[in-house]
């Protein structure tokens, strides 16, 4: 019920599908083909009827004539009559389209047989291989195709030529490629790699390589950056890394290949040959820094630093040139019989014109130094530790670093190689010496150390010595000061006293004069009064008795004196008491004794002295 439903409905397509097989069919039958326009048709003839042409030729594959099998013309795009299906077989194939960036590798399945010793087939005018008759006429070869396809579309007939498509070749900068081919002449005895050819376009086309008489096997000219159709059945690239020739640093080339050079050195240089660029053997000029396309496999580029270059003679401590990594610490013994260790440092310089001679001689800077430099230092301070004992060693560190110096640049002029400096590093003695010499220093330092304490206190008390004269300094100043005013007040006094005393001399000497003068004329005037008053006195006296005139004088004069008249106790006389003459005596001898010095006031009998006895006046 369904499929009778279904095919009520739709039996319009299926008569459309009939219909075109039907005309496939049908025009098959009638040997009409038909090829679309992205493919070819690759024909087989099954067989001939009549003819010479029957059958193929003993060998081929391909028909060129007519006869039987697959035919070396194929069907373009459109429309072909003719081909009854009973007789031709009709195969479409969709063009060959070869993407960018990718080669096609082709190989024939028929054609002339390679030549011996040949392994790819010679290059054939044949539009790409899309006339499969023109290479076959053209003397092609069957087997692997020295031509390759460029990208693009083609129309090959892969009943004649299969072809396999793969990436072309790229180099990216600062690269090289190394290139060995498989096809081409045999090397030369002695050679291990062919010389360069002109003319093939970097080995992109191999038959003129060969025609050029290219050689089999690793090529001395290498490839740069870039993108190479090169046939990886033809040839093989090795991409490396161009030679690069650090600042500081020149590359000495060993050339493996080349024509045999000639020394250029002379009788001068005898440790190998130096030869110009391009021969065979040590270039005598080196490279500068730089990049250089050199092939690693027939030129060996050897970097040689030219500037200072520091080797360490220490366990554990390389240089970033890794020359020194294999060095060690040396170890020495010393005259005493101690063995002990030093880290020794050389810096050497090779200059850029003597590097080919240090290459030409040692092969390597690296061999300079196993070969050279560490033979020769380790033997110098072999020699010179066994030549003292160890504390004179430590000592003498300076002269034995100096003198080695010194003698390792003689040794190493002989290898063109010049000696900068030798430093030498850290020394070990022995560890039994070292507590030895240890406690030593510390006994030493001790006393140092109590030495620079007994200088510190000095120091402290000379500090306080000085504060406390800073402190009593203001006022030594002060009396310094004092002592200079004073000095000086003393200075003044005395030129003031000697003024004053000069004034007052002068002035005495005036007072003198005047006094002088004034006394003499007081004199006078005093004569003349006394003269006066002695003729009153006379008068006087005359007038009266001398007795009473004694007494009022008396009595006037102890009036004036202050004198005490009357004692305290009042004694009496020898009788004349009431008498007034006995009372001036009395006061007189009163006034005498007072006068007196002492004891000269009475003799051994209480009277007067002698000498004044005489002078004793009497009233009676």
């Amino acid at each position: 019920m369904g499929l009778a439903n279904f095919l009520g409905s739709y039996w319009w397509i299926i008569v459309i599908i009939l219909l075109i097989v039907a005309n496939k069919l049908i025009l098959r039958f009638f040997g009409i083909v038909i090829i679309p326009e992205d493919s070819i048709g690759i024909v087989n003839k099954k067989f001939v009827l009549l003819g010479k042409h029957r059958m193929l030729p003993d060998g081929a594959i391909i028909a060129l004539n007519g006869e039987a099998g697959y035919q070396a013309d194929t069907l373009a795009p459109g429309l072909h009559f003719w081909l009854w299906p009973w007789q031709y077989e009709v195969t479409k194939q969709k063009f060959i389209n070869i993407k960018e960036g990718n080669i096609g590798i082709v190989e024939a399945r028929d054609g002339h047989p390679l030549k011996d010793g040949r392994v790819l087939a010679k290059k054939v005018n044949c539009d790409s291989f899309q006339s499969a008759r023109d290479f076959l006429l053209n003397g092609g070869e069957r087997g692997p195709q020295i031509t390759i396809i460029p990208p693009g579309t083609y129309r090959i007939n892969t009943s004649l030529f299969t072809v396999v498509e793969e990436a072309a070749l790229e180099i990216d900068d600062n690269m090289v490629g190394i290139v060995t081919t498989r096809e081409g002449l045999p090397l030369q005895t002695g050679e291990i790699a062919g010389r360069e050819i002109p003319g093939h376009n970097s080995f992109q086309d191999g038959q003129i390589f060969l025609d050029n008489g290219g050689y089999k096997g690793l090529q001395e000219q290498v490839i740069l950056a870039g993108r190479y159709y090169i046939n990886p059945r033809f040839a093989t690239v090795e991409i490396k890394e161009m030679t690069t020739v650090p600042i500081a640093n020149v590359g000495v080339v060993i050339a493996y290949v080349g024509d045999m050079g000639v020394d250029v050195t002379g009788e001068t240089f005898k440790h190998g040959n130096l030869v110009s660029r391009g021969q065979k053997g040590v270039w005598v000029k080196p490279l500068d820094p730089g990049k250089y396309p050199i092939n690693p496999y027939t030129h060996k580029v050897e970097i040689v630093p030219t500037a200072n270059v520091v080797l360490n003679w220490a366990t554990g401590k390389t240089e970033s040139h890794k020359l020194d990594e294999k060095l060690s610490t040396i170890k020495v013994r010393s005259s005493d019989g101690f063995t002990f260790s030093l880290d020794v440092s050389q810096i050497i310089h090779i200059p850029s014109t003597d590097a080919p001679k240090v290459i030409a001689r040692f092969g390597s800077v690296a061999n300079l130094v196993t070969q050279v430099l560490e033979p020769t230092i380790g033997n110098y301070f072999r020699n010179t530790a066994q030549g003292s004992d160890v504390i004179e060693f430590l000592k003498g560190r300076k002269e034995r670093q100096d003198d080695a110096r010194q003698s390792i640049s003689r040794a190493l002029q002989d290898y063109n190689v010049g000696a900068v400096d030798t430093l030498i590093g850290d020394i070990v003695p022995p560890e039994e010496l070292m507590k030895t010499l240890t406690d030593r220093k510390i006994a030493e330092q001790e006393k140092v150390t109590y030495d620079t304490q007994r200088l510190a206190e000095d120091t402290r008390k000379e500090l306080q010595q000085a504060r406390a004269l800073a402190d009593t300094q203001a006022r030594v100043v002060d009396a310094e000061r004092k002592v200079q005013i004073s000095e000086f007040e003393a200075q003044a006094a005395v030129k003031s006293a000697g003024g004053t005393a000069e004034s007052k001399k002068i002035n005495a000497e005036a007072d003198a004069m005047v006094l002088k003068t004034v006394g003499a004329a007081e004199g006078d005037k005093i004569k003349a009064v006394g003269t006066a008053e002695a003729d009153v006195i006379t008068m006087k006296i005359k007038s009266m008795e001398s007795g009473n005139y004694a007494a009022i004088e008396v009595a006037k004069a102890l009036a004036t004196s202050g004198f005490k008249l009357v004692p305290d106790i009042v004694a009496g006389g020898s009788g004349s008491g009431a008498d007034g003459n006995s009372l001036v005596n009395t006061l007189l001898a009163m006034i005498i004794k007072d006068k007196l010095p002492k004891g000269a006031e009475a003799g051994p009998s209480g009277e007067a002295p002698a000498e004044e006895a005489g002078t004793q006046v009497s009233l009676n």
